[in-house]
């Protein structure tokens, strides 16, 4: 059998990444693999961490993360059916970007205030379909990605990562009136305390616009965006396109269901930068965003509930 060659530059500080997204991603410990291919954990370790990896070694670990040769060495589409694998490799590839733009509605993790992850974890775990058995094991993997999203953030700004927000108005508006929930059946006390925790965000949103932060700049945009989120992640040497079916906010959102790709490809890259560049001109920046915003907060404002007359018997 002819062997297989590959023409490309290899950087294995980047395979090793996408080797321990793609790891996370089915669930395994470097032990596990490394016992799969008769190898020391060290050695799976280094490999991870950027060592000189064989074709040979390479193939036989694609065959147990169940992905190819070719993603694992960045050669096409990288594919993740796992929102703790993509996550990760977020989380990677902005601890070497200069620069996140990004549509992830209703806002950027990024950008979210301190309270929000118990939030997250309470809608996700709340929005588990009937079918999962296991409630522990899902629970624990929902921890598994608040807990990577969090480095991503404090990774931000420690960093202190350029990161360009668009923030779609209607999106905003329909969180406020519905709240941060995972499902519906939920009490109307309960209903009120979550879209409480929906104007929060919003409040702590107006207040990265007004404030200015050196690296925040949000976009507002006044019409529908589309569906699928994306990131691009701009560095010195090249700019990557994440494109997600995961939702972290608003209103159901969703970690199960769906494939997320990333990818360097010049032509998809071109697409969506020239995507980001019309809306950012399009969009409401600075007093005119946050003036759009308040707004939108005070046609949003909570009615406190009117108390029950009690009924007196006339004698």
């Amino acid at each position: 059998m002819p062997q297989k060659v590959y023409s490309m530059s290899i950087r294995f500080d980047e395979i090793g990444e996408r080797l321990k997204a793609y790891r996370l991603g089915r669930g395994l410990s470097a032990e596990e693999v490394a016992e799969s291919l008769d190898i020391s954990r060290a050695a799976v370790y280094r490999i991870e961490s950027g060592g000189v990896v064989k074709i040979e070694t390479l193939e036989r670990l694609a065959a147990i993360l169940k992905t190819s040769v070719a993603s694992l060495l960045g050669a096409t589409v990288e594919y993740y059916s796992s929102p703790l694998a993509y996550f990760e490799r977020m989380r990677q590839i902005e601890e070497q970007a200069d620069q996140v733009v990004a549509h992830f509605p209703p806002l950027s993790y990024l950008l979210t205030s301190e309270a929000y992850p118990s939030h997250l974890k309470q809608t996700l775990v709340e929005s588990l379909p009937p079918y999962v058995e296991d409630h522990r094991k899902a629970e624990a993997e929902i921890e598994a990605v608040i807990e990577i999203l969090n480095e991503r953030k404090q990774a931000r700004k420690r960093r202190g990562l350029s990161v360009v927000n668009f923030v779609n108005v209607l999106e905003i508006e329909r969180w406020l009136k519905l709240g941060v929930v995972g499902r519906f059946n939920i009490s109307e006390t309960e209903l009120t305390r979550r879209r409480l925790a929906a104007r929060t965000e919003i409040e702590h949103l107006i207040a990265l616009i007004e404030s200015q932060p050196m690296g925040v700049q949000i976009g507002v945009i006044e019409e529908n965006l589309p569906n699928t989120t994306f990131q691009l992640f701009r560095t010195k040497e090249k700019t990557s396109l994440g494109l997600s079916p995961f939702r972290l906010g608003g209103d159901l959102p969703n970690i199960r269901g769906g494939i997320a790709m990333l990818t360097s490809d010049a032509e998809p890259v071109r697409l969506y930068e020239e995507l980001a560049n019309d809306l950012w001109r399009r969009a409401l920046k600075g007093g005119d965003a946050s003036a759009l915003l308040r707004t939108v907060l005070n046609r949003s404002a909570i009615a406190k509930p009117v108390p029950k007359k009690s009924s007196s018997k006339v004698a």
